[in-house]
């Protein structure tokens, strides 16, 4: 009974709340967007399906502790890795290739399953310990060795981010650079690295966005076509009206909804596929201005929970794991909802917690098990004896 109560203990039960709530929106908002007659598949079902088998995955995370963690970074990294570059070497059967992009494998009897929304998450846990692991071996800190330290992260990252680019999956790629960009800011390099690093970054940013307004033939000899397509008909969707469909009904189902919305199932405004990357627009026209105040509410809940566990523990691993997670969900929310109000071009992004999709939901819910681990042995790292402690256990960092 006292062993129960000590595992009880442990539960961040803010985490589960949020994850209960936004579990809750995410099958009211699938099922109100598959009342469309372009359907006939139960997603409502199936996304319950997945939160049950997402549920089980945090249970099972929450298992490993850092040390064991750290131990497998490399090899769910390279698995996932693999998982990736085997694709366009598979057959079309196992891996179709869906409007021009193979980014899928196919499985019977599940459906679909994309390992790039997995592998984000293992990139969290191998760039966390890379980090962890630079620090316990540079105990001095200089110039060359934080250069070091982001060549490393670097490396890590972009290697796979450009193949996941070349796909093409804009959408994810940009997940990974944010994931390395919050890494890299709670790593502790020095900033008279970070400053030019990423100023130069926003300036080759501002480039690019010169070179697609002023020189389009230039801009198609870098990017694809249906995302010159998607950045010209976000600029204008008016004048792009078959590349801009999705953004113009967007913006029309969520100005429809006005303050209250039109209720649930109750939808006119016909969006292909609404309940994936456009469940947002759903939300605004069924539950209005107050039901997707709500849910953004809801997401930013939980994000701050997730950053003020980082903030909490006292093990670094952790809290950079927690940077990441934090910084993963953060982006997707800010590009999904923001490409369904014209803030943001489209580019394929789910609404974490909330649209339709087994491999993204797991994804997140793996996330979530690496912060339901935090609380759960740092308590028992906090009141453990010196020999249950890691060998380099850090009193004052945690690690």
């Amino acid at each position: 009974m006292t062993s129960q109560k000590k595992i009880t203990s442990r539960i961040d039960y803010g985490l589960v709340l949020s994850l209960m709530l936004l579990a809750i929106v995410s099958l009211i908002a699938i099922y109100s967007a598959q009342q469309s007659p372009q359907y006939n598949r139960n997603f409502a079902m199936l996304q319950a399906f997945w939160y049950g088998v997402g549920t089980v995955i945090i249970f099972i995370v929450i298992q490993f502790d850092s040390e064991q963690l750290k131990k497998l970074a490399w090899h769910l990294y390279g698995f996932g890795f693999l998982l990736v570059v085997a694709l366009p070497f598979m057959p079309r059967s196992i891996a179709p290739e869906l409007n021009g992009a193979i980014r899928l494998y196919k499985v019977p009897g599940l459906g679909t399953f994309q390992p790039s929304e997995v592998l984000k998450v293992f990139l969290i846990i191998l760039l966390a310990k890379i980090v962890s692991d630079h620090h316990h071996q540079y105990k001095i800190k200089t110039l060359k060795t934080d250069l070091w330290l982001l060549i490393k992260l670097g490396a890590i990252t972009m290697v796979p981010a450009a193949i996941i680019f070349k796909q093409p999956d804009l959408g994810t790629a940009l997940v990974y650079v944010a994931i390395f960009c919050a890494i890299v800011f709670v790593s502790g390099i020095n900033w008279k690295i970070i400053v030019p690093l990423f100023g130069g970054g926003l300036g080759f940013a501002g480039l690019m966005v010169y070179i697609v307004l002023w020189y389009p033939d230039f801009a198609e000899k870098l990017l694809a076509s249906h995302q010159l397509g998607r950045i010209y008909s976000w600029l204008d969707p008016e004048s792009y009206p078959t590349e801009g469909y999705h953004i113009l009904k967007s913006l029309n189902a969520i100005g429809s909804g006005q303050t209250t919305g039109k209720g649930i199932g109750n939808g006119e405004v016909y969006i292909p596929e609404s309940h994936t990357d456009f469940i947002f627009s759903v939300i605004g026209e069924d539950f209005g201005f107050i039901g997707a105040s709500i849910v953004i509410g809801l997401l930013f809940m939980l994000i701050y929970h997730i950053t003020k566990t980082g903030l909490e523990t006292k093990n670094s691993f952790y809290s950079y794991i927690c940077a990441g997670v934090a910084m993963m969900i953060s982006f997707q929310v800010f590009q999904n909802i923001g490409m369904t109000i014209q803030l943001m071009p489209i580019t394929g992004i789910q609404l974490p917690f909330i649209s339709y999709g087994g491999s993204g939901l797991m994804a997140y819910m793996m996330a979530i098990g690496l912060v339901f681990s935090v609380r759960f042995h740092y308590k028992k790292y906090m009141f453990a004896t010196d020999s249950d402690k890691p060998d380099y256990f850090d009193e004052k960092t945690g690690s």
